[in-house]
């Protein structure tokens, strides 16, 4: 199975004052990683840029070392310099060490995956295993660190979240909240977060409370992610009822319904802009992407589409820079989760 990523010298310039525009992106931009041998489940770029890694449905975590200034020739021809991180000993077809989650510590120093086993496990960036974490009785869907580096959360199709105190090797605290599996998990500081479920439900749990801190209902269907914006003021979820949603902590309601895409939005993401950031005179602008093959920016402050980047054939997973006051959508498309 292969990953495409892009190695061009120049990213792929996004203007959010067009309604629609598109980039074609030359194939000398793009670098192929092969290796894995079955669907890959999640990729995650290091905090240094440096490293990426994925997961996969071969029972295999993987650490690619990319160098800057790569090339697509050197980059297909081998040989990569990657890591494989193995979840399972001997055979590696095994359907339940599937890698469904990752994730790197704010340092890039760690990095934690999620299997279908229900464990999470820690790597060092050599590949060696460091920790497994151990109490989740179903397989884990999701899973992040803290911005301290103290705390690994994880969710599970168990219904529960774990906060893992990383340095006892230990859990610190199980979160029963949810009656379905749970999607997704992010924090809002180093002590609390927020969960979202099949059951439609979002909670905002916090480290030594029994409770939720606040309950957000709203959505008519599986909420798949939820994202803190850079202040941890505003939350964002979408879902499969065609709906991203803003939340504040200062009421029960949703803020803003966001309303234009026409299939299941399966993943959001804030940009580094607005206060709290190192863009703090920019505007703070929230991405979906959706199975209907578009990807929208949205302006958070009056609930606006500002833009709809049309024409995706593949889903894909986006991640929001903003360098020289230029809009920037890096891409990571992972084609072989749709067969291709």
């Amino acid at each position: 199975m292969k990953i495409y990523c892009l190695v061009g010298p120049e990213p792929m310039d996004i203007c959010t004052a067009s309604k629609s525009q598109t980039c074609e992106i030359p194939s000398s931009d793009v670098m192929i990683l092969e290796g894995h041998t079955s669907e890959v489940c999640a990729c995650a770029w290091s905090p240094t840029g440096s490293l990426l890694a994925s997961g996969s449905g071969d029972s295999t975590a993987r650490i690619w070392k990319i160098a800057e200034g790569t090339s697509r020739s050197v980059a297909q021809n081998g040989p990569f310099n990657v890591l494989v991180l193995n979840h399972v000993k001997g055979r590696t077809n095994e359907k339940s060490k599937d890698v469904t989650t990752l994730d790197w510590n704010g340092e890039g120093t760690l990095l934690a995956t999620g299997s279908y086993d229900g464990q999470a496990r820690i790597w060092s960036t050599d590949g060696d295993l460091k920790t497994t974490l151990s109490k989740h009785k179903g397989p884990i869907f999701t899973l992040k660190w803290n911005k301290k580096g103290d705390y690994l959360l994880t969710g599970s199709c168990d219904k529960t979240a774990i906060v893992w105190d990383v340095r006892a090797e230990e859990w610190k605290q199980q979160f029963e909240f949810h009656t379905g599996p749970t999607l997704d998990v992010d924090w809002r500081n180093n002590v609390s977060f927020a969960t979202s479920s099949t059951d439609n439900m979002i909670y905002v749990c916090k480290v030594g409370e029994t409770s939720p801190i606040k309950t957000f209902a709203g959505h008519q269907g599986e909420v798949n992610c939820v994202k803190w914006d850079p202040t941890g003021s505003w939350l964002a979820s979408c879902s499969d009822d065609i709906s991203a949603k803003i939340w504040s902590m200062k009421q029960d309601k949703y803020v803003h319904d966001l309303r234009e895409h026409s299939k299941e939005i399966y993943t959001i993401r804030w940009s580094p802009t607005g206060p709290g950031t190192n863009n703090p005179n920019q505007q703070l602008v929230l991405a979906s992407a959706s199975f209907d093959s578009t990807v929208k920016l949205w302006d958070v402050e009056f609930g606006k589409l500002l833009c709809s980047l049309n024409g995706h054939s593949l889903c894909i997973r986006l991640h929001l820079v903003l360098m020289e006051n230029i809009w920037q959508v890096d891409l990571l498309i992972d084609a072989s989760t749709f067969g291709h």
